[in-house]
């Protein structure tokens, strides 16, 4: 067990704390390991009622994967990046499919991986400091950890504006829209971990709710749906920019800002991978996700993008094409082409 997540049995609720609070709680493989480890070894524990997940420090849940490894993985032979995917793509699926009450604190920031830590569970609980985005095109790859599955299901067009955009959003949006299905002040988290290590957990939904019922409280009010939502509902990127571009609206001309710093090709991966994802099996999705995370080791955007944000921090990237437009069809479909070897190993 790497000491980069805490493990704590209280009462009947196993909790797991992510334990990275200067790195944001970003996972590395170990960490994706060891929670899929004891996650897989409480599903068949009698005494465990509900599993619990939480972010150590005040400042996050957890802000994504180590995006560097991958990088300078890539740069190499791939092997370590593409043992992380397996790996955390497996842990995303064992959550959706988990048996027992998965439950989520995701005060804080959630993004890319952090993200995948939560919103496949079924107790998706919010704080006051809830900060949820999935900036992925802005590095150069696409919204992952089942991006292409739960997106979509909030609404095409309001997924497709979080992916392509990679919009932050706070806690009232972050309710609004289902992704998280309950909100307790963070100053009552405390107590209602406490609480639930006191009830009698059963393995049933039921017993959680029972206790969250207490601590439960209305979100604060979300803004209204911004009005220009609809561009996103646009077959191409290229024809969402045209609909961004007709409208006056300050929102609409903050969103075309934004896409335009993203990279091109990311963009247009992102539609198809939502698109497509609309249709599928969450664990369908997921080996098409696979596919789509290796075939990004073979572009320039993918090192560009991490280069420019995180490694030179220029904000300055170079990329492949210069508009969404010049992106071929063959170029996209390049990134979907199936690899030869398995594709991932799911956890049963």
């Amino acid at each position: 067990m790497t000491k980069e997540i805490q493990t704590e049995i209280i009462g009947k609720l196993g909790v797991i704390t992510l334990n990275r609070p200067k790195a944001l709680n970003a996972l590395t493989t170990d960490m994706c390991k060891a929670i899929t480890k004891i996650m897989l070894e409480w599903e068949d524990d009698e005494n465990i009622g509900a599993v619990l997940v939480q972010g150590s420090g005040d400042r996050a849940f957890c802000a994504g994967g180590d995006v560097i490894m991958l990088h300078d993985s890539g740069k190499k032979d791939g092997k370590e990046a593409q043992e992380f995917w397996r790996v955390e793509y497996a842990l995303n699926e064992l959550i959706q499919r988990y048996i027992k009450p998965y439950i989520t604190l995701i005060d804080g920031i959630v993004m890319g991986g952090g993200v995948g830590l939560s919103v496949h569970g079924r107790h998706r609980v919010a704080g006051d400091d809830t900060l949820f985005a999935m900036p992925e095109t802005g590095i150069g790859y696409f919204p992952d950890v089942g991006g292409s599955h739960f997106l979509p299901r909030l609404g095409l067009t309001t997924g497709m504006w979080l992916g392509l955009t990679g919009a932050r959003i706070k806690t009232a949006d972050v309710c609004a829209l289902g992704i998280a299905n309950a909100y307790i002040p963070t100053s009552k988290h405390e107590a209602f971990v406490k609480a639930l290590g006191k009830a009698k957990l059963d393995g049933t939904d039921e017993a959680v709710l029972n206790v969250m019922s207490k601590y439960v409280k209305a979100p604060p009010k979300a803004d209204d749906a911004p009005g220009s939502i609809g561009a996103f509902t646009g077959e191409t990127v290229a024809e969402i920019f045209e609909f961004l571009a007709d409208d006056e609206s300050e929102w609409a001309v903050k969103q075309l800002a934004s896409m335009k710093r993203k990279s091109p090709l990311a963009l247009v991966t992102t539609h198809k991978a939502l698109r497509d994802g609309a249709q599928l099996t969450f664990r369908e999705a997921m080996e098409m996700e696979l596919n789509i995370s290796m075939n990004f080791l073979k572009t320039q955007d993918f090192y560009e993008g991490i280069r420019a944000q995180l490694i030179d921090k220029d904000r300055n990237p170079k990329w492949s094409h210069e508009t969404p437009k010049k992106v071929t069809k063959t170029q996209t479909e390049r990134l979907f082409k199936k690899i030869a070897k398995p594709v991932l190993q799911f956890l049963e």
